[in-house]
């Protein structure tokens, strides 16, 4: 799941707050990021009364985009998210203010924006916020040192620094979903697969070589386990059967290929384990209802894929 996750792109600020201030998102088709760089905070969904407090040093990530409320205490009056930064564009910085002076509370923001192509069913199963303590990320040496740094790189206008800051993100982005999988493996039985010895070692033969002519049997065996029981633990624990989830994760490699590289569409199918360019025509054509040509010519003109 991991390995698919990249950021194409983010809106990043540093936000100072002061008095009694508070600010309602709304729902976004990317994932959201708080970090606090000092003073605390507390965010609540509308469906959910119980608030949850963020301290110097925490970070939340909404995987899906969920809306929710940031403020300084659960119930007070909210500024509406889209009055307070709608000058800013994708990619670009700044620093936003809310509340009243003295804007003691500063917390880094950012939403980022990846590719849904390579998001897996997996993916789906996290939950709706993911809460890192301090005490976690100070056992995460490479999370501590990116999420300390990245303030004073976000303002740099150096050549190269919008990459960095973009890189930088992603690294904090996947190293927080690895801590939170390892934590919620237990709770989520689609995230449990990824501690299942057999099914995490099928699931990491899918990812490393989608070329591979994989059927349920050599998938079974990569796993050490019967035919029956992987098809019947992987569907269990991944949601659905082995041969949708190769097909749906070559499928979405397809359009990431089609979306962000020149590959030739006879090379892709090849790469993704199709042996003719029909085969591979026909099977895109029926998870996306439009053919590969059309796929990368809409996104090569910027208008909407699906």
């Amino acid at each position: 799941m991991l390995r698919s996750l990249w950021l194409t792109d983010i809106f990043h600020s540093v936000w100072e707050a002061g008095g009694t201030w508070g600010v309602k998102g709304h729902d976004d088709k990317c994932a959201i990021v708080h970090y606090m760089l000092n003073s605390s905070c507390v965010i609540a969904f509308g469906d959910d009364p119980k608030p949850v407090e963020l301290h110097e040093g925490d970070l939340a990530i909404f995987p899906h985009g969920t809306a929710h409320v940031f403020a300084a205490e659960y119930g007070v009056q909210t500024t509406p998210l889209s009055a307070l930064v709608q000058d800013f564009p994708p990619g670009e910085s700044g620093v936003v203010r809310v509340g009243t002076p003295p804007y003691r509370t500063r917390m880094l923001c950012a939403s980022l924006h990846y590719s849904a192509i390579g998001e897996s069913g997996l993916y789906s199963a996290l939950p709706r916020i993911i809460v890192l303590r301090r005490h976690m990320i100070e056992g995460e040496p490479l999370l501590l040192r990116t999420l300390d740094c990245l303030p004073s790189e976000i303002g740099r206008t150096a050549p190269g620094s919008r990459l960095v800051t973009l890189r930088a993100f992603e690294t904090v982005f996947v190293l927080s979903l690895r801590i939170a999988m390892e934590q919620l493996a237990e709770e989520s039985s689609a995230l449990t697969a990824l501690h299942h010895p057999g099914i995490s070692k099928a699931l990491m033969s899918i990812h490393g070589s989608y070329a591979e002519p994989w059927t349920v049997e050599s998938l079974s065996r990569e796993a050490g386990m019967s035919r029956s029981v992987f098809s019947q633990v992987f569907r269990d624990l991944v949601g659905e059967s082995p041969m949708r989830y190769l097909t749906a994760r070559r499928l979405q490699e397809a359009r990431r290929l089609l979306a962000d590289t020149s590959v030739a569409q006879q090379d892709i199918a090849q790469r993704i384990g199709y042996r003719s360019q029909v085969g591979f025509h026909l099977a895109f054509r029926k998870e996306f209802d439009m053919t590969p040509g059309d796929y990368r010519s809409r996104r090569a003109s910027g208008k909407p894929s699906s």
